[in-house]
């Protein structure tokens, strides 16, 4: 009976790792740090408009957080009057949940932690960890109050990097 108990014990404790391995891996997502996801979306002025009539109104660079990020970002106002947010050049880390947000809390060097302090427009999915994006900006937005963009990992509550926004006049 004793040798029943301990395969019995060894069975739970198996299926009890089994359960925690694949609840981890959902979580953490390790592979991710392996893998690239390269977009390359041409500029808003490419899509049919004449180059000279998208005006840019704001634009930053990115400085690190939890992960390596590089790459600048400007807002560029269409002729039709819509705002768009173009990543260039983008470097980060793939992770899961990744998502890009205009916040109005501003950018510190050594950590984001404070960007999900204060109020932020979630602007979408993270379209690929390297390259050239761009998200829309909803209508209304005010760009002197929302002046940080940061690359945000929503599971994490983490700041791969982050850009604070200069408007220009």
């Amino acid at each position: 009976m004793c040798r029943s108990k301990r395969r019995n014990a060894l069975w739970i404790t198996a299926a009890a790792l089994v359960v925690v391995a694949s609840v981890g891996l959902y979580l953490f997502q390790p592979w991710k740090l392996f893998t690239t996801d390269r977009v390359d979306e041409a500029p808003p002025a490419a899509a049919g408009r004449q180059a000279g009539t998208v005006k840019q109104v704001a634009s930053g660079a990115f400085i690190s957080h939890e992960h390596e990020t590089s790459g600048s970002v400007e807002i560029q106002q269409l002729p039709d009057g819509k705002a768009t947010l173009r990543l260039t050049n983008l470097r980060t880390s793939d992770g899961p949940a990744l998502h890009v947000w205009l916040s109005d809390q501003p950018v510190k060097k050594g950590g984001g932690d404070n960007l999900d302090d204060g109020k932020h427009i979630d602007l979408g999915g993270l379209k690929g960890n390297e390259g050239n994006q761009n998200y829309a900006i909803p209508a209304g937005t005010d760009l002197n109050k929302f002046t940080t963009v940061t690359i945000w990992c929503e599971r994490f509550s983490a700041s791969f990097g982050a850009a604070a926004l200069s408007v220009r006049s």
